[in-house]
C-alpha cells in the first residue's frame, strides 16, 4: 500500500507542476496539429491510390497523429529526472523512504494524464475537420486509452534514459534518434500494404505501429478484436519491461555519483 500511496503522491506532484505551466501541454500540441492540418490537406488525394482502402485521409491520419503525440510528449518526461539530478532533488528523493518504483509509476501516471488531454484535443480537431469516428464514444475512448498505454511505455523508458544520460543534450539526441524513425516506419501516414516490403517487416515489430493499428481499428473501422487485443497485450508487456528498466536505472545512477 505504501508503494501505491507514494506513486499517487508523485503523480500529484508532477501534475501540479503541469498545471502551473499549462502552456507546456499546448506547446507539445503544435507539431501534431501541423501534421494534422498540413499533411491532411497535402495528402488528401492519396486515398485514391489503388488499394489504399480509406475514403478520407483525415480519418486515416487522425489515429496516427494521436499516437505520435503520445510518444513525442512522453519522450520528454525523462527531462524531469535530468532537472532533478541537476537541482539535487533526485538525491534527496533516493535518501527518503519513497519506493523507487513509485518514482517511476508516479511520473508515468502524470504522462498518461497529459497524453489523455492532448489526445482529446486532437480528436476534437479531427472531428471538426470532417473525421468520423464510426464506433462512437466507445471507439474514441479505446483510441485514447491505447495512446495513454503506448505513451506510458515511452514515458517509463524516457525516465530510465534520463537517469542514465544525466544531460539534456544527450536525452534530446536519443529521443530524436528513436522517435522519428519509429513514426515513419509505421502506418501513420501510409497504408502498411503500400509500404516497401522491408518497411512492412519492420512495422510488425514497431510498438508505435501496434498502437496505431489497434487505435485505427477500434475507432474508425469494424474492430478486429484479435488485432486489438494482441497489440494491446504487446504494448502492456512493453510498459512492464520499460518500467522495470527505468527502475533498474536508479542503480546505474547511484553508481555514477
Amino acid at each position: 500500500m505504501n508503494s501505491v500511496r507514494h506513486a499517487g503522491l508523485m503523480m500529484v506532484r508532477d501534475t501540479r507542476a503541469m498545471l502551473r505551466q499549462p502552456w507546456f501541454v499546448a506547446i507539445t500540441l503544435i507539431q501534431p496539429l501541423i501534421w494534422l492540418l498540413l499533411y491532411g490537406a497535402l495528402f488528401k488525394k492519396i486515398v485514391e491510390l489503388p488499394g489504399f482502402g480509406s475514403g478520407s485521409y483525415i480519418e486515416y491520419l487522425a489515429p496516427g497523429v494521436v499516437v505520435m503525440t503520445a510518444i513525442f510528449s512522453a519522450g520528454w518526461v525523462g527531462m524531469s529526472n535530468v532537472e532533478e539530478i541537476e537541482r539535487g532533488t533526485m538525491d534527496r528523493l533516493l535518501a527518503s523512504p519513497v519506493n523507487r518504483g513509485a518514482l517511476i509509476v508516479g511520473r508515468v501516471g502524470y504522462a498518461a494524464v497529459s497524453v489523455v488531454i492532448q489526445a482529446v484535443v486532437i480528436i476534437g480537431l479531427a472531428f471538426l475537420m470532417g473525421a468520423h469516428f464510426h464506433n462512437g464514444l466507445g471507439g474514441v475512448v479505446g483510441l485514447v486509452l491505447l495512446a495513454a498505454l503506448v505513451g506510458s511505455a515511452f514515458a517509463a523508458l524516457s525516465c530510465g534514459l534520463g537517469l542514465v544520460a544525466h544531460q539534456r543534450e544527450t536525452l534530446i539526441g536519443i529521443n530524436t534518434m528513436i522517435m522519428l524513425p519509429l513514426v515513419f516506419l509505421s502506418s501513420a501516414f501510409m497504408q502498411k500494404k503500400l509500404m516497401p516490403d522491408w518497411m512492412q517487416h519492420v512495422a510488425d515489430f514497431n510498438p508505435v505501429n501496434w498502437a496505431i493499428e489497434a487505435g485505427r481499428s477500434i475507432a474508425m473501422q469494424s474492430p478486429d478484436w484479435t488485432l486489438v487485443w494482441s497489440r494491446t497485450t504487446m504494448l502492456a508487456a512493453l510498459l512492464v519491461v520499460s518500467a522495470f528498466l527505468a527502475t533498474s536505472a536508479f542503480r546505474t545512477y547511484q553508481r555514477s555519483i
